[in-house]
């Protein structure tokens, strides 16, 4: 129980890191939730400078491709304590568009 509030860059926490199998590094890794772990202001501090970083790449590589479809997607912010991932946006497919003009031209779905 005390083992678990150890910080993560303690001798414990290395050591039990360092004792895990690729295939275990592994499954933590898929399954990681950093939303709900302890950070501390200067992580905090850290993610943002980060978020902001990559965004500031995002928007010179769109300022430098002449093609909207070439683009690249808004980055992703980095996981905060207390904050689940971002939902995607609903993406308008080909039938949505069509139910949706048939709703708007007083058509039943």
């Amino acid at each position: 129980m005390f083992i678990e509030h150890l910080p993560p860059e303690s001798h414990t926490m290395t050591a039990l890191r360092n004792a895990l199998t690729p295939e275990q590094l592994a499954a933590q890794a898929e399954g990681g939730e950093p939303e709900k772990s302890r950070w501390s202001q200067t992580e905090q501090l850290l993610a943002v400078v980060a978020d902001r970083v990559a965004r500031l790449e995002w928007v010179l590589i769109c300022v430098n491709t002449e093609k909207k479809k070439q683009r690249p997607d808004p980055p992703e912010p980095i996981r905060r304590p207390g904050a689940g991932p971002r939902k995607k946006k609903a993406q308008l497919t080909e039938k949505s568009a069509n139910t949706l003009l048939q709703l708007l031209q007083g058509g039943a779905a």
